[in-house]
């Protein structure tokens, strides 16, 4: 169990967009509910149905919040970097989970009780307007996303994933390789194809230098042209 002034610490720190909008009394609140969780490697941190009990701050690590479709073939909805809170929607409106959430790798989280957000939001204008502009960019995402997995191409579909793995989180030390790596049935399900297809299609965007693969590892060697793919679809 962490110390109350370390849990502030981290609050304060990582969770800075939230915390500097708060008076007093409503950190110590937050201080005092506050609990960090750590969860292995596709480890479920709540799943479809579930009835949402509390408001996730990915601290550390990466987690998919994904959909079981036909045939029990998963589509990944969205994948979450340090510092993005989730799991808040359908408590906001007011039915169980439609998506499941899971750790991409080991990560730690932070657990807010719902019921406390919701008495803080009551109290706090700036704090509704916070979740309000949370909830509008969230929209506006799945708005595009819906257009590139019913309109783009396959070519356009992948290279799309590729440039939200590489503007989610970056690259490592070489400035080539992506820092996530992932297997092609991920890639597959972030991308809406099959995983044949997500192979075959690497494939060639390493025959014509655009990156290259080595087991896991993506290296992005033309970034440009990626992200022309990408736009035309």
């Amino acid at each position: 169990m962490l110390k109350k002034s370390t849990i502030e610490e981290v609050i304060s720190k990582d969770m800075a967009a939230i915390w500097s909008i708060l008076n007093m009394d409503e950190k110590h609140q937050i201080t005092d509910n506050f609990v960090i969780h750590n969860f292995k490697k596709n480890q479920i941190i709540y799943a479809e149905k579930d009835e949402p009990q509390y408001l996730w701050t990915l601290l550390k690590g990466k987690v998919k919040l994904f959909k079981d479709g036909i045939g029990g073939r998963q589509q990944i909805l969205r994948l979450y970097r340090p510092i993005q809170y989730f799991g808040y929607r359908a408590y906001f409106a007011g039915e169980p989970y439609v998506s499941t959430a899971a750790a991409f790798e080991p990560s730690t989280l932070g657990a807010i009780p719902l019921s406390l957000v919701k008495e803080l939001i009551n109290q706090n204008r700036d704090l509704a307007w916070f979740f309000i502009s949370e909830l509008s960019k969230n929209l506006g995402g799945s708005d595009t996303k819906i257009v590139t997995l019913t309109q783009k191409h396959i070519r356009g579909r992948l290279a799309e994933a590729l440039i939200l793995l590489l503007d989610n989180y970056g690259r490592e030390e070489d400035g080539e390789t992506l820092k996530i790596y992932m297997a092609r049935e991920d890639l597959a399900n972030l991308s809406n194809m099959t995983t044949s297809n997500a192979i075959r299609t690497l494939s060639a965007f390493a025959q014509e230098r655009i990156i290259t693969v080595d087991g896991r590892r993506i290296k992005i060697l033309n970034e440009q042209m990626l992200r022309n793919i990408s736009k035309f679809g």
